[in-house]
């Protein structure tokens, strides 16, 4: 429908009629009515209907209002709305009221392409509708989402009668506003409500409302309905809930609890709703106390809650960090009157499984199971998804196959946990029969599940099979989106068939998907790691082209390919570049450019970037000080900053991974023996260098540089509490031929007492010492009695001397120690 076609057909009066207009104009009688009961049963008994139609007491054109209002089967209406155009035109057409009768009918029955050509012919014979008839037409267009016609209707009935259509037609349109987040309209259609013919109820201002807090407007939202108090908005407890949902979706707890008090003070009941609301909002904030308050109080007004309701609080708290106590939880939810579902179950296997307790989440289910409970999807992907995590993907397919069995079909969640899982893994030939299962099981795959096997496969080097997926996509009708493009023009870029990547790229901008970052990105990094640097900035410049505004990513390929390059003087150009479009650098783009410095030797610029990058806020990760670390290391004389990047590292608790140990490492045994080393700059004042401190501790005791170095960077990593970290560093140490010693075995022990879980460490079997052993392992615990709380030290120092005093004159024979 055309604003032009709306502008043709003319209203029935200058003002919108009553419901009752048509009577007024037409009086029924009982004959009258018993004339429109006899037609409307002839048009539903008899196919032939129009050769017993008689015009009886009145024309069948003048009553044809009443029968289009009594119809039922909308195609009878359609025949005879076309009978009396073919017979009865002029009359028909004359009778507005007819006509309008019949698009009410259309509207009732959302028969829209029947409503457009009724509209077409009423233009043409410049036929006059009624208000109510265009309001019932908004009615229809706005309750089926189509928004545009709803606006061109909603327009024209403002423009012609100088008033808006009813309060139910109005109130379909703001809904269908706010659904759409176009808040703007919708209070622009509540004012106009408000000036012409003031059609505003209660609900009018509730959808208003719902839409403001929604999208955070809560003040906005609160002071219309003090403007509106006593103007056709009477106060009630929906208000309220819908303001108090508003805070609490924004995290305002304390303007909620407000609220909640006004509510009762004035004299309303709380509601269920009102209940859940806050203590949904308690919950969000970690707040249990107040939340169980809360529920007390429920309980108390005699209001009945949901498992529902429990299950939700229940989640919160684990969310929050509780630990999960399945049984307790259980007892929980029936002490307060309800009977746990398979929701509350999901809740608990999805958290022991996130805790790594995957048999007490599958003797769980198995719980859930003989209780008459039926798991579903929710119950099986966790436990899926973490013996993936672990890489028992033989479990997980036994898993999947037992969800089959019990008739829960798997879903596409289900197997993409598995089909991710695998690719990550890399078994990608056991990922790509996981796709054909789920093809033979009913499941069609989508461009998710592809591009992650495509993403592998081109990872691995096998580019064909990749393409062959491709096509496999186009052939069942699956759209590829930009991800798919994107990793398949990365895929033929790492293979150096950069023709075939333009292909592609190509071949996306035909298939109408959005050319956007992701594209150009993913062949700008292409280009930078083959050294094409020239095609990278022309592939910037066809960005800006195109209306696209290059992002971090974009520039910091490019920076760290002019890095290594060795081209300094351009990285730097295009880093002030990114300043001046106004794209932040990120850690990759400082890391990129503080390797570049150091490459060169130009350690003062690589410092001064370090500290420039922490001063904008960003925090350094791991290829950050590894790369300061490894620079360092490499001159004696400079070993002590080494050093200083590494205690800083930890400090921070970044945490390092083989490369930075091998670095440092390298470093003390590459240096000059009987060199001294100076400690590192830096440090705060009254601050000591725990690795030197060792380091040279241990020289002095006469061990080797190598083991020196080894146990400081052991003894640093167990202080700064990264104990499973410094597990993994001895793990590699010992295949390199280091045996856990003395000054390891007190550095674990003290480690395992910093994160307060000594009896973690008894049960590891760490290692076994002599009398000699324990005498100095207890010897270095007092060098690390300047470095840890009171308490760790008492904690590992009273284990130690029980050791010492137990310890058995023999020594081992399943373990010698190495004191040198």
């Amino acid at each position: 429908m055309s604003k032009t076609l709306l502008s043709r057909i003319k209203p029935l009066t200058n003002n919108p009629p009553q419901s009752n207009s048509l009577r007024s104009h037409f009086p029924i009688t009982p004959g009258i009515r018993k004339q429109v009961t006899d037609t409307v049963n002839l048009l539903r008994t008899q196919q032939n209907w129009s050769k017993f139609l008689d015009d009886g007491e009145v024309r069948l054109v003048d009553i044809s209002p009443f029968v289009f209002d009594r119809i039922q089967d909308v195609e009878i209406g359609v025949k005879l709305f076309d009978w009396l155009s073919n017979q009865r035109k002029e009359e028909l057409f004359a009778n507005g009221f007819a006509c309008s009768s019949f698009l009410k009918l259309l509207a009732r029955h959302r028969i829209f392409d029947e409503i457009e050509d009724a509209l077409g012919n009423l233009r043409k014979e410049n036929v006059k509708v009624t208000h109510e008839a265009l309001s019932h037409v908004l009615h229809a267009y706005a309750e089926s989402g189509v928004v545009n016609k709803a606006v061109e209707v909603y327009n024209y009935v403002v423009e012609s009668y100088g008033s808006v259509p009813d309060v139910i037609a109005c109130n379909s349109l703001l809904s269908l506003f706010v659904k759409s987040r176009r808040l703007g309209d919708a209070r622009k259609v509540y004012d106009e409500m408000c000036e012409r013919g003031g059609c505003v109820d209660n609900y009018s201002t509730c959808i208003l409302l719902k839409g403001m807090c929604s999208e955070g407007k809560v003040e906005e939202g609160r002071k219309l309905i003090e403007d509106r108090w006593g103007k056709g908005c009477v106060p009630n407890i929906v208000f309220y809930n819908t303001i108090i949902g508003g805070y609490c979706k924004l995290g305002d707890i304390e303007n909620a609890v407000l609220v909640f008090k006004e509510l009762k003070s004035k004299g309303f009941m709380p509601t269920l709703e009102t209940f859940g609301t806050m203590i949904n909002g308690f919950c969000k904030n970690g707040d249990f106390v107040a939340s169980d308050r809360l529920l007390r109080e429920v309980k108390e007004r005699g209001l009945i809650v949901s498992v529902w309701f429990l299950n939700n609080i229940m989640d919160a708290k684990y969310r929050h960090g509780s630990k999960v106590e399945p049984a307790e939880s259980i007892r929980w939810i029936v002490a307060n009157g309800c009977k746990p579902d398979i929701a509350t179950y999901n809740i608990l296997i999805n958290r022991l499984c996130k805790e790594g307790k995957r048999e007490d989440a599958v003797g769980l289910m198995d719980e859930a199971s003989k209780k008459g409970l039926i798991p579903n999807n929710k119950s099986y992907a966790p436990l899926i998804q973490a013996y993936c995590k672990s890489r028992e993907y033989d479990v997980a397919s036994k898993l999947l196959l037992q969800m089959a069995e019990s008739g829960c079909k798997p879903d596409i969640v289900t197997y993409g946990i598995i089909v991710n899982g695998l690719v990550v893994s890399g078994h990608m030939d056991d990922a790509v029969k996981m796709k054909d299962k789920m093809v033979d099981r009913g499941v069609s795959p989508d461009a998710g599940i592809y591009n992650m096997l495509m993403s592998g496969l081109c990872k691995s080097g096998r580019f064909l099979p990749a393409k062959l997926l491709f096509l496999e996509m186009i052939d069942r009708n699956i759209p590829p989106d930009a991800y798919v493009y994107a990793t398949l023009i990365d895929g033929f870029i790492r293979s150096g068939d950069f023709d075939e990547a333009r292909k592609v790229s190509s071949l996306s901008i035909e298939k109408g998907v959005k050319v956007d970052l992701v594209h150009h990105n993913a062949l700008i990094k292409g280009f930078c790691r083959s050294g094409m640097l020239t095609e990278a900035l022309a592939c910037i410049e066809r960005m800006t082209k195109e209306h696209l505004v290059p992002d971090e990513f974009t520039y910091s390929t490019v920076i760290d390919g002019y890095v290594k390059q060795q081209d300094m003087a351009t990285a730097l150009k295009i880093f002030r570049d990114m300043g001046k479009s106004k794209c932040k650098p990120n850690v990759v783009t400082y890391s990129s450019l503080i390797n570049g410095f150091c490459c060169q030797g130009d350690f003062k610029m690589a410092e001064g970037t370090f500290k420039e990058m922490q001063s904008c806020g960003l925090v350094p990760n791991v290829v950050t000080y590894t790369t300061l670390i490894r620079s360092f290391a490499k001159d004696g004389s400079t070993l002590g900053k080494s050093v200083y990047y590494w205690e800083l590292m930890l400090r921070n608790k970044c945490v390092p991974n083989e490369v930075t140990f091998n670095c440092l490492l390298e470093g003390f045994v590459k240096k000059t023996s009987g060199e001294v080393l100076a400690e590192p700059n830096g440090l705060n004042e009254g601050q000591s260098s725990l690795f030197f401190e060792f380091f040279y501790k241990m020289k002095s005791d006469g061990w080797s540089d190598h083991a020196a170095a080894y146990n400081s960077v052991f003894v640093s990593l167990c202080v700064h509490g990264m104990v499973e970290t410094a597990c993994r560093f001895q793990d590699r140490m010992v295949k390199r031929g280091f045996s856990p010693d003395p000054v390891s075995f007190a550095a674990i022990l003290h480690g395992f007492c910093v994160v307060g879980n000594s009896k973690q460490w008894s049960s590891m079997n760490f290692c076994h010492l002599d009398e000699k052993g324990l005498e100095v392992a207890v010897r270095y615990s007092r060098v690390l009695k300047r470095h840890l709380p009171q308490a760790v030290i008492s904690e590992a120092s009273a284990i130690l001397h029980a050791m010492v005093e137990n310890a058995d004159t023999k020594e081992p024979d399943n373990c010698r120690i190495s004191v040198r």
